[in-house]
């Protein structure tokens, strides 16, 4: 599913160098160094098939810092926006939680509906969007019924399909209230009454600090706090759907900072959040709804403070008695294994020209030194088992950066000194957690 190289845009590739350059997972043009994930990625195109049919799922993406799982999150971010999914992503921190009295689920909320995206809107921000878009079609479909647009019987008619919609999220909680703000950016738009639209719009996003102020503004009843707010995620995947996307997909990225929560009451109070979360995609108490959680190893496997401390969590989660030792794709789990040689050099070999199309210059390294960059940096001690795409692509990326600028240096001489320099790999870099309050 990877990109051809002669069509990646030069904004796109510009900003794709940066982000690998940097060790950072690209936000946009993953697909043109998405090598070797095929069978992951074919996964959670499954999932994604499942939800536009009006099911959900869950999946936890597993990987030490810098084994892709992030990379794996965006690509699969980027394919269900172009299959014409709303998608919505936050990476959790200490200030952003599924679960806090203090505002921190709220932030969650907040930071998922501020990078919501679509076909149309790639770059976040698309809720105000997303509802403008829906009442065009419904004039549209009116004015195409035989009604003429500006006469009251166009807008009785745009009104009682907007309702028609409206009327049935009435049925979830908190679809009252979410109804009312969505007509109440209608009546905005009908009389062009930006402060109306502003309000509601400010309400979805989970602006509105107390019940009055929203009240006031709006007629709502009720506000989207810290309590409530999966429930008008899992209310956002029905309204999407019933206006013509194909659903809702929610990535959240970082969850190691739930491990980190060091009050275990806190703790578990976030991972009972995440609980349901799960028992509600593979019960059937949310429709065309899709999650996708990102963390390490320890974050799942810790028996003290990581999601098989809890006993609930860790039966759903854990392995069979006969899962050992195969992978296996259509479980809530999907664990990221080390990229084989072959995907490796393939990978190096994609970067290699991704600098040359950027750069306009044939970079002095044959296939020979590319496998000689690749024996180097797997002969460290323990790299074999712990190297990860985002160290190899860094360091490759350097090399190529130094003799861009300094051609008459040697590609050999180099690599070791830069391979060498490196911070050597250990099984305990990615995992040792300081044990900071949070």
């Amino acid at each position: 599913m990877a990109q051809q190289l002669n069509k990646v845009p030069k904004r796109i590739l510009v900003s794709l160098l940066e982000s690998l350059s940097a060790g950072v997972v690209p936000r946009t043009g993953a697909p043109y160094v998405a090598i070797g994930r095929e069978e992951e990625v074919d996964a959670l195109m499954a999932c994604l098939s499942n939800v536009e049919n009006g099911g959900a799922f869950m999946k936890l993406i597993i990987g030490r810092y810098g084994s892709g799982k992030s990379f794996l999150i965006q690509l699969i971010r980027g394919y269900a926006v172009e299959k014409g999914f709303v998608c919505c992503d936050a990476d959790l921190s200490p200030e952003r939680r599924l679960y806090g009295s203090k505002g921190n689920g709220l932030a969650t909320y907040r930071e998922l509906v501020k990078n919501m995206c679509t076909k149309t809107s790639p770059d976040g921000g698309a809720i105000q969007n997303v509802i403008a878009k829906w009442i065009s079609n419904v004039r549209s479909e009116v004015a195409l019924a035989g009604f003429k647009a500006g006469t009251e019987e166009f807008d009785s008619e745009v009104m009682r399909r907007v309702h028609m919609v409206t009327r049935e999220t009435e049925n979830y909680v908190g679809g009252f209230d979410f109804a009312c703000a969505v007509n109440a950016y209608y009546k905005g738009s009908l009389n062009d009454d930006e402060a109306l639209k502003g309000a509601a719009v400010r309400w979805l996003r989970g602006e509105y600090p107390t019940r009055t102020e929203a009240k006031k503004a709006l007629g709502v009843s009720g506000i989207i706090d810290d309590e409530n707010w999966y429930d008008y995620i899992k209310l956002l995947a029905y309204f999407v759907r019933k206006i013509g996307y194909k659903g809702l997909i929610i990535f959240i990225d970082e969850c190691v900072n739930l491990y980190k929560i060091t009050n275990r009451i806190s703790r578990e109070a976030n991972y009972e959040k995440l609980l349901s979360m799960f028992n509600d995609t593979l019960q059937g108490n949310a429709s065309g709804l899709g999650i996708v959680l990102g963390g390490t190893p320890m974050f799942l496997e810790d028996k003290r403070r990581g999601l098989f401390s809890y006993e609930a969590l860790k039966s759903r989660l854990e392995e069979g008695r006969y899962g050992g030792g195969f992978k296996n794709l259509m479980g809530p789990v999907i664990r990221l294994e080390r990229l084989d040689d072959d995907a490796l050099y393939a990978l190096v070999c994609r970067v290699k020209g991704l600098h040359a199309q950027n750069y306009g210059w044939e970079p002095p390294v044959n296939d020979d030194m590319a496998i000689g960059f690749l024996k180097e940096c797997l002969s460290r001690a323990g790299a074999d088992s712990m190297v990860t795409p985002r160290e190899i692509i860094r360091d490759f990326l350097e090399v190529l950066n130094i003799l861009y600028q300094h051609p008459e240096l040697n590609f050999d001489n180099i690599v070791k000194t830069t391979v060498s320099s490196s911070v050597p790999i250990t099984a305990t870099d990615s995992d040792d957690i300081a044990d900071i309050e949070i």
